[in-house]
């Protein structure tokens, strides 16, 4: 099985400049003018030009907002240091929601980018999940 993840954004170049920046994925098609794939992790990232206020439900129920909001779906970055990536996506317009913590096995940095999508930063310590299992 593969699977895809699907970001929608309300400024493509602003989206492709933020995660090519912060997370050092590339490029790679463009599709239209309406997303754009970014590759260099396990799997592509597509960001979706959505305008803000556009239905967000076949409903119509809700409408796309790029301010900060909840989903119980989000991504975790693992990352080698925790704190300089941390340091370069808030320099790129992402929000640092709760300062970086260091639990068994893991550093963990809650955060959100700059279309108010929640992320982790996520660095493994020591045994990693491994320390966390009985």
């Amino acid at each position: 099985m593969k699977f895809l993840v699907n970001l929608d954004v309300d400024d493509l170049e602003r989206a492709v400049d933020f995660y090519g920046s912060v997370f050092d994925l590339r490029v790679g098609r463009r599709l239209g003018t309406f997303a754009v794939e970014m590759l260099g992790g396990p799997t592509p990232i597509y960001l979706l030009l959505k305008k803000a206020g556009s239905a967000a439900t076949p409903e119509g129920i809700q409408q796309r907002s790029y301010g900060r909001h909840w989903t119980p779906i989000h991504l975790d970055f693992v990352v080698e240091d925790i704190e300089a990536v941390t340091v370069r996506a808030v320099a790129h317009g992402a929000h640092l929601e709760q300062p970086i913590t260091t639990q068994a096995g893991h550093k963990l940095a809650l955060m959100a980018d700059p279309f108010g999508h929640g992320f982790c930063l996520l660095q493994f310590t020591g045994q990693g999940y491994d320390e966390l299992t009985s």
